[in-house]
């Protein structure tokens, strides 16, 4: 019983890693694009924490997965880190971090979407379709009056957005295949293929669009780079495996409705980011069409 109970209490800590951590990773990558290009911000990150995780996984006398398996896991980090990750950075150039926490709480909607598509998926309902129009009309809210101003602030605001939404995409996808091919591989193991795979995409990107000649450091930048990649990619990812372990996956689900609150906080206190009782509406409603989403599907 002190074992469970010593297990639990530290899964609990977990998930509360992942709350304060993932809702901080949005503002990171906001400093980190002052001086860092943006394949480059994605690429590093990636790439040192899949160098990290190897070292992990050998230290502790796990193996790698096998190479067959190489193929899957680079797709997943395409879909996952490449464009979940990747597109999120590229929007940020132009997209407030706390606009762009919120609207990527818009990722369940694009599941329900590609999980209704798919084969044996579940069909869309009368009460589907209502949290899916409450949380695209928060998603309106939220961006309309930028993007309809028109002009090269307004079109770069559409940009982001859009990339935003490929981005929830390929997250929504990537999730979906994982859970339709199922690895026995140690998660750890696995995720660090995924993650030098996906660097390796990101950085080849960056090589190709001269990034390389722009790139320098601050104090600044480099410290949220370095957060992104130890907090955000190891230590959070790894809290994260723990948690689905040990606490039910409804419970796990809520960090989402977390990190764009603390996302918005910290954008609107330390960036200077923009809170007005509009955008307090638009992420309620983005929030709340998502719990509307997670009562009908239970």
């Amino acid at each position: 019983m002190a074992d469970t109970h010593s297990e639990r209490r530290l899964a609990w800590l977990a998930w509360v890693t992942i709350c304060l951590v993932w809702g901080t990773t949005y503002l990171a990558i906001r400093v980190a694009l002052e001086t860092i290009p943006v394949f480059l911000v994605a690429g590093l990150r990636w790439m040192t924490a899949g160098v990290l995780l190897t070292v992990v996984t050998l230290g502790r006398g796990r193996p790698l997965p096998p190479a067959r398996q190489w193929g899957a896991l680079a797709l997943l980090g395409f879909l996952m880190n490449v464009l979940g990750n990747g597109f999120v950075v590229w929007a940020e150039q132009y997209v407030a971090s706390g606009l762009t926490a919120v609207i990527i709480a818009s990722v369940p909607f694009w599941s329900v979407g590609f999980e209704a598509l798919l084969p044996g998926g579940d069909r869309l309902r009368g009460g589907t379709l209502l949290a899916l129009a409450v949380g695209f009309a928060g998603i309106v809210v939220l961006v309309w009056p930028e993007m309809s101003a028109g002009g090269q602030a307004g079109a770069a605001m559409f940009g982001g957005v859009v990339a935003i939404q490929i981005a929830c995409a390929g997250w929504a996808l990537g999730t979906s295949y994982a859970r339709r091919h199922p690895s026995a591989t140690d998660p750890v193991a696995a995720s660090a293929i995924q993650m030098l795979a996906s660097g390796t995409m990101l950085l080849t990107v960056a090589t190709i669009t001269g990034e390389w000649s722009a790139l320098h450091f601050t104090t600044r930048s480099l410290g949220a780079l370095v957060y992104l990649t130890l907090a955000g990619s190891v230590v959070a990812y790894t809290a994260y495996l723990y948690t689905v372990a040990h606490l039910p996956l409804t419970t796990v689900s809520l960090y989402a409705y977390i990190n764009p609150l603390i996302a918005v906080l910290l954008g609107s206190a330390l960036l200077d980011e923009p809170l007005s009782p509009r955008i307090a509406v638009a992420s309620l409603l983005v929030l709340g069409g998502m719990a509307l989403l997670r009562r009908v599907q239970s």
